[in-house]
């Protein structure tokens, strides 16, 4: 995959050198979420290393890059199986672009590239995400870019056996 500057920005995909960096952006994110309980930067950069650089990988991500080489945003996915039939699907977890590029194209250009990293995989039959039904400026951003709501779908969520959350 290629570098794809625009206006000051690069998407590419998350290197290991990145790791640092990632575990400091997740750190703004857990805070524009409102989380108060942000895990020590150790521990997030560990994790980090392990979902996107173990063996094997759990995640990959897309990060955006501004002029000066500072990550200002990312695109986390991972494959997931099955989808439609026997297909598999790529599974946006998290989009995220700093608010000082936001309403730039920067969102737009992160969705095209995971869709062609699906359409560039064969079996993957689909590309799927969430948002909160209380963020309307996501609901807006995804509806801009044709994406319909879907109904029927509930989302559940557990911890693992034996852990707490952090919030």
């Amino acid at each position: 995959m290629t570098s794809t500057p625009s206006m000051t920005t690069t998407i590419r995909p998350a290197g290991k050198g990145d790791t640092a960096a990632l575990a400091t952006l997740i750190e703004e994110i857990e805070r524009f979420y409102g989380s108060t309980a942000i895990q020590p930067f150790e521990e997030r950069r560990a994790q980090v290393e392990e979902a996107l650089f173990g063996s094997p990988p759990l995640a990959s991500a897309l990060v955006v890059e501004d002029e000066t080489g500072e990550l200002v945003g990312l695109a986390a996915y991972s494959f997931l199986w099955p989808a439609a039939g026997s297909s598999h699907s790529l599974f946006l977890k998290e989009l995220y672009v700093r608010d000082s590029l936001r309403r730039q194209g920067v969102g737009a250009r992160l969705m095209a590239e995971l869709r062609t990293i699906a359409a560039a995989r064969p079996g993957c039959s689909r590309v799927e995400w969430m948002t909160d039904r209380d963020n309307p400026g996501a609901r807006a951003f995804y509806r801009s870019l044709g994406f319909a709501e879907l109904d029927g779908k509930i989302v559940y969520r557990s911890e693992p056996l034996g852990q707490q959350r952090l919030e």
